[in-house]
């Protein structure tokens, strides 16, 4: 099925889909994929950053589970639905065969069901086994109705968790049936939107079900065009669009950005069908320009990178978007090595590779273990859904032998930000009021790098700590 020029760049209008004052990672999901995201950190006050969450039993890390220390079937009532004695039946909807292929949207959902299983393996949570109930949506509305009804009326399921969606038709019911939804992919507006829906970046918004964000305004904010600015001394910037629609309007808020951070922007566009990408490497070479965005798909941006190798152009950085941060870039750009090496990805999680955090080596030794398949596939999607599966175990973990789902809802709507042990900025639900001057945001970095990791290459982190690279940075509204 080939997807067209509109439905590949249809999530452009979910600009900020994270949490106010700042630009999500999603953009066109992967239809985008390098689109580059500007403001992946995070918006919450200073001291959220010390004020980490407290690790609980849930972990797979240092803590030792509440079931692996014999807590048995018959101290643990049925206490909600999907909840019995000895098992508590999780939901997991994923567009794995949506028209853009399965690798797609996958990622979240390996990296939850690797969690469960290690979970599972160490005593599950007060004995009980964790049991996923997967649902495939076709990356369709009508099939994320159909998941959604199939997962709650069928199955029965307690919660949902790391849903990686394209069209998140079924929000409506989730939301309406009380169902917890834990640590989505925000890749439409639905978790800026409704209650019970808790994406893994958080959400200041509020989230009533009556409007998107502040009665229909979002915010975006710049601390990406900040960091490459005091980072590489950037001053000059490229931004190659379609001559698409949404493309074109996605474009235009990225050089929005940039020019609130004082950058001079050359904007490219091409024809979707019959893209001139050797003009474009022309113009940058001419321009001098330092960095390199786009709002196009991967397909667009191998050739574009295929373009300015054959020309002999080179950028400081060419900036690409945490669906990107992937192995995959290893295959994807072998016909550009130049590119490939100028390729920076920003988050607002953990690097991947990064293994001097133990949470990261748990989640390689459980991916390596249950999908070793997957070792040429490993990306930051997969870790993210790892960490939306740490926080829904937390939250069942903090309610002891009788978990409800009001019980988890309070624990994810409390105060405390959390940072599924260190995987992820500091995040909360907390309603704020919309932004009216400068926040602070902070993003983590990597850098593809050919002769890293033993000189098979890989991503190489390129800031100290992601809960101290932070700034203050302007908040540009737009409507979604």
């Amino acid at each position: 099925m080939q997807l067209t020029a509109r439905a590949r760049c249809r999530a452009v209008d979910a600009f900020a889909r994270r949490r106010p004052g700042r630009v999500p990672a999603v953009l066109c999901a992967l239809l985008l994929c390098a689109v580059p995201l500007a403001g992946c950190g995070t918006r919450l006050p200073e001291g959220a950053f010390a004020a980490r969450a407290t690790r609980t039993a849930g972990a797979t890390g240092g803590t030792e589970t509440t079931g692996a220390t014999g807590a048995t079937a018959a101290a643990n009532p049925a206490s909600d639905t999907g909840v019995s004695a000895t098992e508590i039946r999780i939901g997991v909807v994923t567009s794995l065969t949506s028209p853009v292929g399965s690798e797609a949207f996958s990622g979240p959902r390996y990296g939850a069901q690797a969690f469960f299983q290690a979970l599972n393996d160490r005593g599950g949570l007060h004995g009980r086994t964790v049991r996923l109930v997967t649902c495939d949506d076709g990356g369709s509305g009508v099939g994320n109705q159909d998941c959604v009804h199939r997962l709650i009326d069928q199955a029965h399921v307690f919660a949902l968790v790391s849903g990686s969606v394209l069209d998140y038709a079924g929000a409506p019911y989730v939301s309406g049936k009380a169902v917890p939804d834990v640590g989505g992919q925000p890749i439409g507006t639905a978790y800026d939107r409704w209650p019970h829906l808790y994406g893994i970046y958080g959400s200041g918004a509020p989230r009533d079900g009556r409007s998107v964000g502040w009665n229909g305004t979002l915010y975006a904010s710049t601390e990406v065009f900040r960091f490459f600015k005091q980072r590489l001394g950037a001053g000059s910037a490229a931004v190659v669009a379609y001559n698409q629609a949404d493309s074109a309007r996605y474009a235009g808020q990225l050089k929005a950005g940039l020019e609130a951070e004082g950058y001079r922007v050359l904007l490219q566009t091409v024809d979707f069908a019959l893209p001139n990408f050797q003009a474009v490497a022309a113009a940058v070479r001419a321009d001098g320009s330092q960095l390199l965005f786009d709002a196009m798909d991967g397909r667009g941006n191998a050739a574009l990178c295929r373009a300015l190798d054959e020309s002999g152009v080179a950028v400081a950085a060419k900036v690409t978007t945490v669906q990107n941060w992937s192995e995959s870039v290893r295959d994807d750009y072998r016909s550009s090595p130049n590119c490939r090496n100028a390729l920076w990805a920003t988050s607002s999680s953990l690097n991947y590779e990064d293994e001097q955090y133990p949470a990261v080596r748990d989640f390689r030794a459980a991916m390596a273990r249950y999908f070793p398949d997957r070792a040429g596939r490993l990306s930051a999607w997969e870790l993210e859904g790892w960490a939306g599966a740490q926080w829904l175990a937390d939250a069942v973990d903090s309610c002891g032998a009788a978990p409800t789902r009001s019980c988890v809802e309070a624990f994810m709507n409390r105060a405390e930000p959390y940072d599924a042990h260190g995987l992820i900025l500091p995040a909360s639900f907390v309603p704020q009021p919309p932004p009216t001057g400068p926040a602070r945001a902070c993003l983590n970095a990597a850098r593809w790098q050919d002769s890293a990791q033993g000189g098979r290459g890989g991503w190489v982190t390129q800031v100290p700590s992601m809960t101290t690279n932070c700034f203050d940075v302007p908040q540009l509204p737009y409507r979604p």
